[in-house]
C-alpha cells in the first residue's frame, strides 16, 4: 500500500518498523495504539477551534450582520482570542460546593464526547475500534455527558444549578428514547451494530429506505445536545444560566466546547448512519478521499443544526416532553416495527427500497392525521366563557 493511497497504514507500517528495532513488541503495540488515540482525541479538540468561527459566522449571515471580523483576517482569531479570555480568568469554585465532582464534571462532558469518535469510520479500515456493537457503545457513552450535568449541578451547591441540572437530565434521557429506537432502523437495514459494517451496507444510502427515521433521529440528537429550539437545558432567562452557573474560566470552557463538539459529532453520525460515511467516488482506492466525503457530510448535518439553531425559537417544557413522548416516540416505535416487517419480506426482492419508503410515508400521513385529531380535540374541549357585560359611560 503506497502512502498516496493509504497514509495512515504507511505510516503506521513506518513507524511500528521503527520502533520494532529497539523496542518490545508489546511496547511498540502500546505506542503505536496510543499514537492514534492522542491523533484522534487531538483531531476532535482541534476542530472546535474552526467550528465555533464557522457557527458564528453563518449564525451572523442567518441574522444579517457580519459575525467575528476584527481580531484576523474574517475573524478567524477571534476563537483563539476567546480561549486566552477563559484561560487566564480566575478559577472559581464555590465555597461549599463538593470540589471533586465540582471539577470532574467539565472534564468528563469532554471525554463524553470524544469517547464516541473512537468507534467513527474515517475510511475503508481507517477506525479507532471496529466494535461489533459500535451502536450500542454510541448509547453507552452518550450516557456520560447526562451524568456530567448532573454532577455539575449537583455539586455546585446552587439551587439555581440543581434545577437546571434536573431539567436538563430529565430532556436529556426523555429524547434519547426515540433516538435510540430510529438508530436501530439503519441496524436491522444492515443486519449489523457494527458502523463500518453500517457503512459498507448502505450501496443506497439509507435516508432513501428511511427518511422519517433519518428525521426522527436528527430531531433527537438536537434535542440531546441542548440546541434552539430545545434548549432549556441553560434558559437563562429562568435559571440563570442552567447547570453551570458557578463554572468560570476554563471549566465554562470546557463545557462549551464539548456542546461545539457534540453538534458536530451529531452531523458526522447523521451521515454514517444515513448518508453512507464515508462512501463515495474512489473512497476505497484513496482513502483520504473517504475522510474528505465524511467530513463534508458531517458539515451538511451541522449545517442544519445550525440553521434550525438560528430559525426557530425556544419552546416551552412541557410543550416538549409533550412532543417527544406523544408524537416522536411512538412515530418511532411504529416506523421500526414496520422496517423489520417489511424488510424481512421484499429484502431479497426489487420491491425492497419502494416498499420501505412506501411504509415510511405511510406512517408519516397516519401520525399526521393523528396529530391533527389530537389538536382539534384539544380546541373542542377549551372551555368558553360567555361575555360578560362591561360598563360603559353614558
Amino acid at each position: 500500500m503506497s502512502f498516496i493511497n493509504d497514509p495512515i497504514t504507511f505510516l503506521a507500517a513506518w513507524i511500528t518498523q521503527f520502533l520494532s528495532g529497539f523496542l518490545p513488541e508489546v511496547w511498540v503495540t502500546f505506542l503505536v495504539t496510543l499514537l492514534g488515540v492522542i491523533i484522534t482525541a487531538s483531531f476532535g479538540l482541534v476542530i472546535v477551534i474552526f467550528l465555533i468561527w464557522l457557527e458564528r459566522k453563518i449564525a451572523a449571515r442567518f441574522q444579517d450582520r457580519l459575525g467575528p471580523n476584527r481580531a484576523g483576517p474574517y475573524g478567524l482569531l477571534q476563537t483563539f482570542a476567546d480561549m486566552i479570555k477563559l484561560i487566564t480568568k480566575e478559577d472559581v469554585i464555590p465555597e461549599k460546593a463538593d470540589k471533586l465532582t465540582f471539577n470532574i464534571a467539565p472534564i468528563l462532558s469532554v471525554v463524553a464526547v470524544l469517547l464516541i469518535w473512537a468507534v467513527v469510520p474515517f475510511a475503508p479500515g481507517w477506525i479507532g475500534t471496529d466494535l461489533n456493537v459500535g451502536v450500542l457503545y454510541i448509547a453507552a457513552v452518550g450516557s456520560f455527558g447526562i451524568l456530567s450535568i448532573l454532577m455539575a449541578g449537583w455539586s455546585s451547591n446552587n439551587k439555581y444549578a440543581l434545577l437546571g441540572a434536573f431539567r436538563a437530565v430529565a430532556q436529556l434521557i426523555s429524547y434519547e428514547v426515540p433516538m435510540l429506537i430510529t438508530l436501530m432502523v439503519p441496524v436491522l437495514l444492515a443486519r449489523d451494530m457494527g458502523l463500518m459494517a453500517i457503512v459498507d451496507s448502505q450501496s443506497l444510502w439509507y435516508i432513501a429506505l428511511a427518511p422519517i427515521s433519518a428525521i426522527i433521529f436528527m430531531v433527537s440528537s438536537i434535542a440531546e445536545v441542548g440546541r434552539t429550539p430545545f434548549d432549556l437545558i441553560e434558559a437563562e432567562s429562568e435559571i440563570v444560566a442552567g447547570y453551570h452557573t458557578e463554572y468560570t474560566g476554563m471549566k465554562f470552557g470546557m463545557f462549551f466546547a464539548a456542546e461545539f463538539l457534540h453538534a458536530f459529532t451529531i452531523g458526522v453520525l447523521f451521515s454514517i448512519f444515513f448518508l453512507g460515511g464515508w462512501r463515495g467516488p474512489g473512497a476505497e482506492q484513496y482513502r483520504l478521499l473517504g475522510v474528505v466525503y465524511l467530513m463534508l457530510k458531517g458539515l451538511l448535518g451541522y449545517f442544519i443544526v445550525m440553521w434550525v439553531r438560528s430559525t426557530l425559537p425556544r419552546i416551552r417544557i412541557d410543550h416538549m416532553l409533550a412532543f417527544n413522548w406523544k408524537f416522536l416516540t411512538p412515530i418511532s416505535l411504529a416506523l421500526l416495527i414496520m422496517t423489520a416487517i417489511l424488510d424481512k419480506i421484499f429484502s431479497a426482492t426489487a420491491l425492497r427500497f419502494p416498499a420501505l419508503l412506501a411504509g415510511n410515508v405511510l406512517v408519516f400521513v397516519l401520525g399526521w392525521l393523528a396529530l391533527r385529531w389530537a389538536s382539534r380535540r384539544q380546541t373542542k374541549e377549551r372551555r368558553v366563557f360567555k361575555k360578560r357585560p362591561v360598563a360603559r359611560p353614558a
